[in-house]
C-alpha cells in the first residue's frame, strides 16, 4: 500500500516537470527572457536577505504587520486582496491567509475565512456570468469535461466537497473549475468552500507562530524551550499541511476513478479532467470560441 502512493508521487513530479519544460519551450523568446529575469531577480532578493539577515527583516515585516493591524480599516484591505486574488490568474491566497495570523493572531481566521468564502463566490458567478458561451461550447466538444460533468451531477455535494478541499488544482484555479461545471450550484459551492476552514485555521496558526518569532522584543522574554517549541509547531504544521493536502488530493482521484455507476471509461476521463485542469480549460482559454 505505501509502494502506491509513493510511485503516485513520483508519477505526478515528473508529470509537472515534463509540462513546465514544455511550456518553456513553447515561450517566445522575449519570455524566456523574462523568465530568467524573475530568476535573477529573485537570486538577488535572496542574497540580498542573506546580507541583511533574516532577523531584521523579520523584525520589520514584524513591525509592519503590527502597523496594518492598528490601522482602523486595515482588516478589510488585508479582506479585500484576498476576494481579488480569488480571481485567476492572480495568486496568494496561501499567502494572504498567513498574513492574516501574522498581523492579527488566530483573530486574523475570521478575516480570512470570511474573505475566502466572499471571493470564491464572487469568482463563481463572474466567471460563469461572463463566460457561459464559451463554457457551452466547451463542454459540447470535450469528452473529459462531459464525464466530469455527469459524475458530478449524480454524485451531487459529497463530491463537490471532496473536489473542494483537493489542494489541486490550486485556490484560484479551482474557483474556475467548479465555476465551469455547470451540474454545481452556486449553493452547493459555497458550502463547499466551508470545508476548507480546517486549512484556513491551520495557516493562519501557522502565521501567528510566525508573528511571536520574528519580534526580537516578543524573542528576547521567550525561554529556549519556548522558542523551540513554536518553531516546531510551525514545522509540524507545515508537514501536516503539506501531508493532507496530499492525502486528499490522492483519495479524490482514486474516489473518482472507483465510482459506482459509471463505466471505468468515464470514471477515468472525469478524473483526469480534474488531474490537467490548469488556467487554459476552460473559460480562461485566450481561444475564442
Amino acid at each position: 500500500m505505501s509502494v502506491q502512493p509513493l510511485a503516485r508521487l513520483v508519477a505526478f513530479v515528473k508529470k509537472y516537470a515534463s509540462y513546465a519544460l514544455n511550456r518553456y519551450r513553447k515561450l517566445h523568446l522575449y519570455g524566456k527572457i523574462f523568465l530568467w529575469l524573475v530568476v535573477f531577480f529573485d537570486l538577488c532578493l535572496l542574497a540580498l536577505i542573506i546580507v541583511i539577515t533574516p532577523a531584521k527583516i523579520a523584525q520589520v515585516s514584524h513591525d509592519k504587520a503590527i502597523l496594518l493591524a492598528s490601522t482602523r480599516f486595515g482588516w478589510l484591505a488585508l479582506g479585500g486582496l484576498m476576494v481579488c486574488v480569488s480571481f485567476p490568474p492572480l495568486i496568494g491566497h496561501t499567502t494572504l491567509i498567513t498574513l492574516c495570523g501574522f498581523a492579527y493572531g488566530m483573530k486574523g481566521f475570521y478575516i480570512s475565512s470570511t474573505a475566502s468564502v466572499l471571493g470564491s463566490a464572487l469568482a463563481f458567478v463572474s466567471l460563469r456570468f461572463l463566460f457561459s458561451n464559451r463554457l457551452q461550447a466547451w463542454s459540447s466538444k470535450n469528452k473529459k469535461w462531459q464525464a466530469l460533468e455527469a459524475v458530478v451531477t449524480a454524485k451531487g455535494l459529497p463530491l463537490i466537497i471532496l473536489i473542494r478541499i483537493s489542494p489541486f488544482p490550486p485556490w484560484v484555479y479551482s474557483n474556475s473549475l467548479f465555476a465551469s461545471i455547470q451540474a454545481v450550484k452556486l449553493w452547493q459551492f459555497v458550502v463547499a468552500t466551508l470545508f476548507i476552514f480546517p486549512k484556513v485555521f491551520l495557516h493562519t496558526f501557522i502565521g501567528s507562530k510566525l508573528a511571536e518569532l520574528s519580534d526580537g522584543e516578543q524573542r528576547d522574554h521567550m525561554d529556549t524551550r519556548t522558542k523551540i517549541l513554536d518553531g516546531v509547531f510551525i514545522g509540524v504544521s507545515i508537514v501536516i499541511a503539506l501531508f493532507t493536502g496530499w492525502t486528499v488530493y490522492n483519495s479524490v482521484q482514486s474516489h473518482i476513478r472507483h465510482l459506482e455507476g459509471f463505466s471505468p471509461e468515464v470514471d477515468e476521463l472525469a478524473a483526469e479532467a480534474i488531474e490537467d485542469y490548469d488556467e487554459e480549460a476552460p473559460l480562461l482559454s485566450p481561444q475564442q470560441t
